[in-house]
């Protein structure tokens, strides 16, 4: 479990807050977090878009430098101090905006995630008929324009050359497009134009936020459960997918496209720039998830361990993913007679048209269609799930009362129900311009300011020689030196360079052909600020309110941290943690003498303890 040597006596559990059943819980829960629809849908485009071998070599230097260390930061952080993402920051109270900005970005990407799923949900539930209904352009919805590949009264090789003609006068649209646009969407014509909610969608909303407040019913205890099919059962899909793909004809077309290195591209800025934004926001850095996951860790656990195995996972997903999407966008090509980068496509595109028309071309296509929903529904899930637990601990945390820790499934039930209203808007006819403009702007470069802040204020306001301490007084170690140089040094510069190549690389927002109107972009730079502008709103509030005749005295109250800082149990305050002892403070707190003998050296402090690496420090040393 994790515990320390010599320290078999203590209790490593907090009754108060609950913590994970055991550790495989944590590990799965993480990667079902870190996992996500971004490693299916955007990771194989970026990778044959950049270079294709040659993106690898970009990606796993910034996995390396970046998004390794940053993760083991986070889970650290969250895991000493027993905190959720706002009650952490008793390391430094002005900082405390930092966790409001990560509440605030939650919320944006819970709202509009649950709505993906809920799509996903939709065409599970209509895969499971005898001819899927995009198939041909045979009905209602369907346009003159319409060419599909598998249309019955033309045959196989007709279909083929009447696609080459209409891709040679006009853009082809595709059965599955229309069905998508029309049929799916009834999209409107401007992002102002919202019209009717779509009722199919408004009730598989329902379906997937009734299912996530389910799986979190008791918290962690429940999802903890949940995350061995969540998040074990999408590599199933994707190995019985993968196997299917790579039988096919084309398919090794469709892989060398996604692999075939092109060298040339290495040496491109955005190449660099693409690699490192993909890490970051795969892994789920600045996001509050990781600190919340964490939070309910026992304090010894070995989170550098986990951080390794949980961020090498994700990143080997995506390029997995990219085996199973290509194999069958090479197949689609070579039936088409197209380039695959004719069919090639990512986000909402690539889930919700490319592969199902893909998928249309197999024998028994409803059973691979549901197979790949029922996939997209549990990687979508796995995060979601961390997501609402996240605004849901540090609400509770934040009031800390018996009270409400005793209702915490009514809080859970709240931002549940508060998220399902808030989504509404987004099942209506317009519902996909306001999905994709969340998803562009809420959390995208307020995302990287979030992080950049978090590690300079742990490593240089509360300082980087206190955090090592507090890191060998939990895992019984420090952390390596190349964590160290990263965390003080590479990974805030690289941090930095991902928020300038983002400035650079900016392009106002468009779908397929529609561009989005000023006022729209307006509103996508105001949710982008709201999470960002709580930093400096709370630091004003907290120096306003700190104690101190000058603004520098000040100041160092309000970033010195606060009393309560640190291990969440009595039992783990040892060295400077140690609570000096009073009558008062001896009520107070439930330390349980369990070897008195170990007590009484500790409060000479000067017994050797045995770190699991095999050094001896004394107590006085962390003084």
């Amino acid at each position: 479990n994790g515990a320390v040597p010599g320290e078999r006596g203590k209790q490593d559990k907090s009754v108060k807050r609950g913590n994970w059943g055991n550790q495989i819980e944590f590990v799965l829960t993480s990667v079902g977090y870190a996992v996500g629809l971004g490693n299916v849908w955007r990771f194989p485009y970026l990778c044959y878009r950049n270079g294709g071998g040659a993106f690898m070599f970009p990606y796993f230097i910034m996995l390396v430098f970046c998004g390794i260390p940053l993760f083991f930061m986070e889970l650290s952080f969250g895991q000493f101090a027993s905190q959720g993402c706002l009650g952490v920051w008793r390391v430094s109270p002005m900082f405390k905006g930092v966790g409001y900005g990560m509440m605030v970005v939650s919320t944006y990407i819970g709202i509009y995630y649950n709505v993906v799923i809920c799509i996903a949900f939709y065409y599970f539930f209509v895969s499971m008929t005898r001819v899927l209904p995009w198939t041909y352009c045979s009905n209602a919805w369907n346009t003159p324009d319409c060419a599909g590949v598998l249309d019955g009264n033309l045959s196989s090789r007709t279909a083929i050359n009447l696609t080459r003609l209409l891709n040679a006068t006009q853009k082809r649209t595709s059965p599955s497009e229309e069905y998508w646009r029309r049929y799916v969407l009834d999209l409107s014509d401007d992002i102002g134009n919202l019209g009717e909610v779509r009722l199919p969608l408004l009730g598989c909303l329902s379906v997937s936020w009734v299912v996530v407040f389910l799986c979190l019913i008791k918290g962690v205890k429940s999802s903890g459960k949940v995350v061995y099919f969540t998040a074990t059962f999408p590599y199933v899909v994707l190995t019985i997918l993968f196997v299917r793909g790579i039988t096919l004809e084309g398919a090794l077309t469709g892989i060398m496209y996604y692999l075939t290195p092109q060298w040339d591209k290495i040496l491109d800025a955005k190449v660099w720039g693409d690699a490192a934004s993909q890490i970051f926001y795969s892994l789920g850095c600045a996001w509050g998830g990781l600190i919340t996951m964490a939070s309910y860790n026992k304090f010894h656990n070995n989170c550098y361990r986990d951080s390794i195995i949980i961020s090498i996972t994700n990143c080997a997903t995506s390029v997995y993913a990219g085996f199973v999407i290509f194999s069958i966008l090479g197949f689609m090509a070579n039936h088409l007679g197209v380039d695959v980068s004719k069919v090639a496509d990512h986000g909402p595109g690539l889930a919700f048209v490319a592969y199902p028309e893909a998928l249309t071309l197999l024998p028994i296509s409803p059973l691979w269609s549901i197979l790949f929903f029922f996939m997209l529904i549990l990687l979508g899930l796995g995060t979601q799930f961390c997501l609402l637990e996240t605004l849901v601990t540090a609400i509770v945390d934040e009031v800390g009362n018996e009270w409400i820790i005793r209702r915490k499934t009514f809080v859970t039930l709240g931002v549940a129900v508060a998220g399902f209203l808030l989504g509404v808007p987004l099942t209506t006819r317009a519902g996909i311009y306001w999905l994709l403009l969340m998803d562009n702007y809420a959390a995208s470069f307020s995302l990287v300011i979030i992080s950049c802040i978090m590690c300079v204020a742990i490593m240089y306001i509360y300082g980087h020689r206190n955090y090592f301490k507090d890191i060998e007084m939990m895992l019984g170690f420090p952390p390596p030196l190349f964590f160290q140089i990263c965390w003080r040094f590479i990974s805030p510069a690289i941090i930095f360079f991902i928020l300038v190549f983002t400035v650079i690389q900016y392009r106002p927002i468009s779908y397929n052909d529609y561009v989005y109107p000023t006022w729209a972009i307006s509103i996508g730079f105001l949710m982008a600020l709201s999470s960002v502008i709580c930093i400096p709103i709370y630091a004003i509030y907290k120096v306003c309110c700190s104690e101190g005749d000058t603004l520098l005295e000040r100041l160092k109250n309000a970033t010195k941290a606060s009393k309560d800082w640190g291990p969440a149990l009595a039992e783990h305050r040892s060295g400077r943690y140690a609570p000096a002892f009073s009558p008062s403070t001896e009520s107070h707190l439930e330390v349980q003498p369990l070897q008195p003998e170990k007590g009484r050296s500790e409060a000479v402090a000067v017994s050797p303890v045995q770190g699991s690496n095999g050094s001896a420090h004394s107590q006085d040393s962390r003084l």
